[in-house]
């Protein structure tokens, strides 16, 4: 239950800088919804698998590239799902805002994300 409420909190984190990032590029920057949330997705999980294994789940016992490598694959998969939710949500309701569909498009992939780092990332 522990590493369930730090994964919580590290997801939030990770949902703030995501979140973040596609606002700042989508005042700053001429790139759509779609782009900018492919940059801020990056971001995050950069951002995310630098505290997950610092606060989380610890280092696993794999070398930093192999966990890494691990971590990228449930996170692109992740992040593949987020996607395509937060896409279809926008094209399937245009008065939607991209910050509420990645709102959602976040809750959705956030169970696939735990069960994934948890059993084939950090497990020890």
């Amino acid at each position: 239950m522990k590493k369930l409420a730090r994964f919580g909190i590290v997801g939030t984190i990770g949902f703030l800088v995501d979140g973040s990032v596609l606002w700042l590029l989508l005042e700053a920057t001429p790139l759509g919804p779609f782009l900018a949330r492919v940059i801020a997705i990056a971001v995050a999980l950069v951002a995310t698998w630098y505290l997950n294994r610092s606060f989380t789940f610890g280092a696993s016992r794999r070398s930093i590239a192999v966990e890494g490598f691990r971590y990228g694959s449930v996170g692109i998969t992740s992040a593949m799902v987020n996607y395509l939710i937060y896409s279809g949500l926008l094209l399937s309701l245009p008065i939607l805002q991209p910050l509420a569909a990645l709102v959602i498009a976040s809750i959705a992939a956030m169970a696939f994300s735990f069960f994934g780092y948890s059993r084939f990332v950090f497990r020890r």
